[in-house]
């Protein structure tokens, strides 16, 4: 079961969220909203317009954020 993960590079929450991800063992595809088309809409759509990242979609179910593991 994979994650997609929302990021934007410079930003030490998403890094903190992979790392997590990453130890583990969590299989994710990351998107960068600065980088990927229709990335930014997708993350305006999934937090109500927050505009906020990392944003966590597994199985339908999203967390907005990342306060540790």
């Amino acid at each position: 079961m994979g994650v997609t993960i929302y990021t934007k590079v410079g930003c030490p929450y998403c890094a903190a969220a992979k790392t997590d991800l990453k130890e583990r063992g969590v299989d994710y595809d990351e998107i960068d909203v600065h980088s990927a088309p229709g990335a930014m809409e997708k993350v305006a759509e999934l937090t109500a317009g927050q505009m906020i990242v990392p944003v966590l979609v597994e199985d339908g179910d999203v967390r907005v954020g990342f306060g540790g593991g």
